[in-house]
């Protein structure tokens, strides 16, 4: 507070306080408020980036969480080779598989967070950042424009004010020194004239001074006024408005923080229902049901042993289990090296023919008559000695079976229910592969026509060699299919399997009326030799019940139906769909007679029914 003694100043001196005390309440005390502002603003935006930065670094947490995930995923599923393994087919196997693809689904929803939070929150509010920031320095220059103008025009109203005070006191003196020469007796007319007009003139010159200054403090106060009545209020609302859609759009970010990561936990909750369904789906009983059927071996189970009674001699024609028989490997070996041996089972057993001579019961002798050659010694360290030869070798025989087992084309290492499966395993694998080979077939028959009839499309010569070789992979099958065929009617079946027969009997007949090499359609067919296997599932066909039609089809092209199962058709001739494709390339149809067969399903177009 500036205190002023009117008494002791002058009237100039009071003006000039005055004016340095407005100046120094209006300038320099809202500089301190302006730097206020500016430093919260320069704040806010470091509160954003910092937030940004945040967000950046849990995206990378997710990420790293959800690689982990999945590698730890990747590291316990089971691998393309094992997946053949027995064990594989067990429920709790199973479970596990779909624990571990649960798991790498959650790891795709983390990844999915992380996706959005970057897109959402940490690049929405960059950008904004940037566009806030320079919204925010446009305002700050225009604030000090306006104060570098008020500046400029407080300088001028200074000099203005310092001429007028200078002035103003060269008047004085003039005044004074006119006053005091027209006093003075010595002073000439003149020299008194000339003071009066250089006290008028000084007295005009700080009469002007001292209306300019006026017109400049006028000035002054006038851009004061607009300087913090209007300008420096709208650029602070503005700064106002600007900081409060900074703290809106802040606040929004904080929103989708949490709701980015609420739009994935319905998905999050299915993947872990998922896991937890996977260890309700767990079946112990049907387990070991699995494991039962996967070892069985189909094997019959051994006779009761017979008592010999030593005291009328060995009884050479026990039964054929009896540990009594002197029957070890070599033995079995010595004219069926080449066949499996199988402990307690059929396949070991010898034919009467390939027993050994001492096998029979000798003659009976008299009571007191001379013993039997072969009985020369203790009766029973002979028995005794026979047992160990037949048992010992029988054990260390199973031993080397289970550790080391022979791996035959047939199967023939395997126990009859496994080989059987395994052949009809083997069966499946080769209809695969011939039934591709039969449609590739078709198709390169179907391009050489078209290529025949239009030559611009392509040269059908240029097909010559894939037909060939399709043909040769055709027939290369049939002769393997053929083999174990063969093979499979040496094991007996448990049980006869419709989907594997009418497999066969439909890549039988489609073999039949395969293009051949050079492209042409034999309307001949040969009987196959291996139909006679199936000779006997024929009556299942015929007592089949008739079903309802599901669709219709139209004949594209002729088909002889020359093979038993099928049925010939014309082309664009309607027949009614009794069966859809399987997947097998055959689809069933019948005839308004009743007649009913398959037909390739690559020669109609079928409509089914709504």
């Amino acid at each position: 507070v500036i205190i002023i003694n009117l008494n002791t100043c002058s009237v100039s001196y009071c003006v000039l306080a005055f004016d340095i005390f407005l100046i120094c309440l209006i300038c320099f005390l809202p500089q301190d408020q302006y730097d206020i502002i500016e430093k919260h603003t320069q704040s806010g935006l470091e509160l954003v980036e910092k937030y940004v930065k945040f967000v950046k670094e849990r995206t990378e947490i997710e990420q790293n969480y959800a690689k982990q995930l999945r590698n730890l995923s990747k590291k316990y599923n089971i691998k393309r080779s094992s997946k053949d393994e027995p064990e594989c087919r067990l429920s709790s196997y199973q479970s596990f598989l779909d624990i571990l693809n649960e798991m790498n689904d959650y790891a795709g929803q983390r990844e999915l967070i992380a996706e959005n939070m970057m897109m959402n929150i940490c690049i929405d509010l960059t950008k904004y950042l940037q566009d806030i920031k320079q919204e925010r320095k446009m305002y700050l220059i225009e604030a000090k424009k306006a104060q570098q103008s008020l500046e400029s025009t407080y300088k001028q109203l200074d000099s203005s004010k310092k001429r007028f005070e200078r002035e103003w006191r060269e008047a004085e003196r003039a005044a004074q020194y006119a006053e005091k020469t027209d006093q003075d007796i010595n002073a000439t007319k003149a020299d008194v004239e000339k003071a009066k007009q250089q006290a008028h003139m000084r007295a005009h010159v700080a009469e002007e001074c001292k209306n300019d200054y006026a017109a400049q403090l006028q000035k002054y106060n006038k851009e004061q006024n607009q300087f913090y009545y209007i300008d420096m209020p709208l650029i602070f609302n503005k700064l106002q408005d600007l900081d409060e859609k900074r703290v809106r759009k802040l606040a929004q970010g904080y929103i989708l923080f949490s709701d980015t990561e609420k739009h994935v936990m319905p998905i999050i909750g299915k993947c872990l229902e998922g896991v937890t369904k996977a260890g309700t789906n767990v079946n112990e009983r049907n387990d070991s049901m699995v494991v039962i059927e996967q070892n069985k071996s189909g094997f019959d189970r051994p006779g009761d042993l017979e008592f010999e009674d030593y005291s009328q001699g060995i009884n050479r024609a026990s039964s054929d289990s009896s540990l009594s028989t002197p029957k070890g490997p070599m033995d079995l070996l010595g004219k069926n090296r080449s066949k499996n041996f199988w402990l307690f089972s059929k396949r070991s057993k010898l034919s009467p023919a390939t027993l050994p001579p001492f096998s029979t019961p000798p003659a009976p002798s008299p009571a007191n008559g001379p013993p039997s050659p072969k009985f020369g010694r203790d009766t029973l360290s002979y028995c005794l000695k026979e047992i160990n030869k037949t048992v010992k070798p029988r054990i260390s025989s199973f031993r080397t079976l289970r550790r080391s087992p022979t791996v035959t084309e047939d199967f023939g290492h395997l126990p009859p229910e496994q080989r059987r499966k395994r052949l009809q395993q083997k069966l499946e694998e080769i209809f695969k592969e011939l039934q591709k080979e039969v449609d590739q077939s078709e198709a390169l028959g179907k391009m050489k026509d078209v290529y025949e009839k239009n030559p611009q499309m392509g040269d059908p010569a240029s097909l010559a060699s894939q037909i060939s070789q399709t043909s040769q992979n055709i027939e290369r099958l049939r002769a393997e299919l053929n083999k174990y065929e063969v093979i499979l009617s040496d094991v007996p079946p448990n049980s006869t399997n419709r989907h594997y027969i009418r497999h066969r009997k439909m890549l039988s007949d489609s073999c039949i009326f395969l293009s051949s090499p050079d492209g042409a359609h034999s309307d001949e067919s040969t009987p196959d030799a291996s139909q006679a296997i199936y000779a006997e599932f024929d009556d299942d066909f015929e007592d089949e019940e008739l079903t309802a039609p599901i669709g219709s089809c139209t004949a594209m092209y002729n088909f002889p139906g020359a093979s038993e199962g099928t049925i010939s058709m014309q082309e664009g001739e309607v027949l009614a769909v009794v069966e859809e494709d399987k997947g097998d390339g055959w689809t069933r149809v019948r005839r308004n007679n009743g007649d009913e067969g398959y037909i390739p399903t690559s020669y109609v177009t079928i409509t089914l029914n709504k």
